[in-house]
């Protein structure tokens, strides 16, 4: 039998692993079972029609298959049909104007704007430089935007009281301003304060271990994940996740999209949009609770 002979191929020309095989086994036993309820007497590949493989993606899409599970079904069949062409027991390939469907981009993870508010407002960071250094710096990733690395990177230099913005380094060393507002520099000058009061100056970094070295990227993600887990219990509890939070917040109190591209430092708008799709799915989240007839 054909199936057979491939599998057979796989295994022992291509040294493919018996979890491989067996998969591919059974994409394939799949689709000739799918050809077979359709009035197919046997599994004749020499006529299978490119709309025979459209019609078993929307059979597998319709039955609650993912796009990651029919992409890597199609992947079986292509390397079957691969396999056939070249020993000459089909002439044509029915999957070569075939795309499988795309697979969808998770929605950005976001935190509440009231838990945020609980977070900074109500919640014990600690005493001392330590307490004060970290509630910062979840109030600055909160308050614009930056990414990680952006805030590691940050030093004195790069910080203007006097008109109140940051001077961050994004991707490919691309640089840009970012306002801030009273309250982040209230707490910014506190901090200053006691860091200048409390650590030794071992660098130009802006925010600092205890001893006085620049933070690391483990450190402060550890920090935010410790702290977030104070007001949510979602998975997802990373710097990411406040950068997200900065763009969709700014999204719910009608800031542009343009604005809002510039403050992330995203070089293209359509990047940018997906937080439309995390306010509309959050808007449709809350109209099914509240009316009546939704």
């Amino acid at each position: 039998m054909l199936t057979e002979s491939f599998l057979d191929y796989l295994r022992f020309e291509r040294n493919y692993s018996d979890n491989t095989i067996v998969g591919y086994g059974k994409d394939i036993a799949q689709f000739r079972n799918f050809l077979q309820e359709r009035g197919s007497e046997e599994f004749d590949p020499s006529v299978v029609e490119t709309d025979d493989i459209r019609e078993w993606i929307v059979s597998l899409m319709d039955g609650g298959s993912g796009s990651s599970s029919v992409n890597r079904k199609l992947s079986a069949l292509r390397s079957f049909y691969k396999y056939l062409l070249k020993r000459g027991e089909v002439t044509k390939d029915p999957l070569r104007k075939i795309t499988g469907p795309k697979k969808k981009k998770p929605l950005p993870v976001f935190i509440k704007e009231s838990d945020m508010d609980r977070l900074l407002d109500e919640t014990d960071f600690g005493d001392g430089f330590v307490g004060c250094r970290d509630r910062l710096i979840v109030g600055t990733f909160y308050a614009t935007g930056v990414r990680l690395s952006e805030l590691i990177g940050l030093n004195d230099s790069d910080v203007d009281f006097s008109s109140s913005q940051l001077k961050v380094s994004g991707k490919r060393n691309k640089q840009r301003l970012i306002p801030f507002g009273d309250e982040l520099k209230q707490t910014m000058l506190e901090y200053v304060n006691i860091r200048n009061e409390q650590t030794p100056r071992m660098t130009d970094a802006f925010f600092v271990k205890e001893n006085g070295e620049r933070l690391y990227k483990e450190l402060v993600y550890g920090i935010v994940k410790r702290n977030l887990s104070k007001v949510v219990t979602q998975k997802k509890r990373s710097p990411h996740v406040l950068r997200h939070t900065f763009a969709t917040t700014m999204l719910n109190h009608e800031a542009e999209l343009g604005t809002i591209k510039e403050l992330l430092g995203h070089s293209s708008l359509a990047t940018t949009e997906i937080y439309t799709h995390t306010t509309f799915e959050e808007l449709k989240k809350v109209y099914k609770q509240a009316h009546p007839r939704a």
